[in-house]
């Protein structure tokens, strides 16, 4: 029989992305509790300094092996820095959890088939 497993950089670019993933969701949650503030029409307070604060370490994390990624998180947090109505940094932050999210799985996926080695066990 044969079996499949990640080689040893595989291993390492698959906990970076599964780290990745679970700041992106923590991300996404202050996220949508700054829409459901803007939505009741009160103020954001600390909620963007926050995701800044997330987000920055993030893009640390993906710079050495996904830099288009980190690219993406660069992105997000320079546009919460622009000016604008805070409806519209709702807006330009969930676009960005959901490209971050999309651009790990895709990046996930082809870890998984770069990096896959064949292992040969035998029936005993």
């Amino acid at each position: 029989m044969a079996g499949v497993k990640l080689d040893g950089a595989g291993a390492q670019k698959m906990k970076t992305i599964e780290e990745a993933l679970s700041t992106v969701q923590t991300i996404h949650g202050h996220v949508e509790r700054m829409a459901i503030d803007v939505k009741n029409q009160r103020g954001v307070g600390v909620i963007p300094g926050q995701i800044k604060r997330i987000a920055t370490p993030l893009q640390g994390q993906l710079k050495g092996q996904f830099g288009l990624i980190a690219d993406q998180v660069s992105n997000m947090i320079i546009a919460m820095g622009r000016g604008g109505g805070e409806q519209m940094k709702v807006r330009v932050l969930r676009e960005s959890v959901a490209l971050l999210r999309t651009a790990l799985e895709i990046a996930a996926a082809k870890v998984k088939e770069q990096h896959s080695v064949k292992i040969e066990t035998s029936d005993d």
